[in-house]
């Protein structure tokens, strides 16, 4: 049986590779790429794969190999990339996390209305890696929880 990871999504520059880093404990330098990269504990989905809906079969077909989604919003930057209920097409667990809460404060409340349009159900996780906010309760939600 394959082992899962965890499948991170989001538009470009939301802190997706940043976030796989953390939770992979990987400290080196950044790595951008065009297509998926399967990390440690994490499949990272490249931004572009979000943004154009002829993608999603792409996504939804490397989900098989996930034990959670998550969908990131970044809240310094409240661009709406997903589709309406997108959340409903996964069969793992799917969790909201909003990333840079350590920027642009006012616009939370606009985070949780989008975390809602896209299906997904509370809690939500805030987080900021570079300020570590939130990252230790992300993971032990992720690793250490009762299944």
């Amino acid at each position: 049986m394959k082992r899962k990871r965890i499948m991170i999504i989001g538009p470009t520059n939301c802190g997706k590779t940043t976030l796989a880093n953390a939770l992979n404990d990987y400290r080196g330098p950044l790595r951008k790429a065009q297509d998926i990269i399967y990390g440690k504990n994490t499949i990272d989905v490249p931004g572009s794969y979000i943004e154009n809906t002829w993608m999603y079969k792409h996504i939804i077909a490397a989900a098989q190999d996930a034990s959670h989604v998550l969908m990131l919003i970044d809240q310094s930057r409240c661009v709406n990339v997903y589709s309406p209920g997108f959340a409903k097409a996964f069969r793992c667990p799917v969790v909201g996390v909003i990333t840079k809460v350590d920027l642009m404060a006012e616009n939370e409340e606009f985070c949780f209305k989008q975390l809602k349009q896209i299906g997904i159900v509370e809690p939500y996780y805030k987080i900021s890696v570079p300020s570590r906010i939130g990252i230790d309760a992300l993971k032990e939600y992720l690793f250490f929880k009762k299944k």
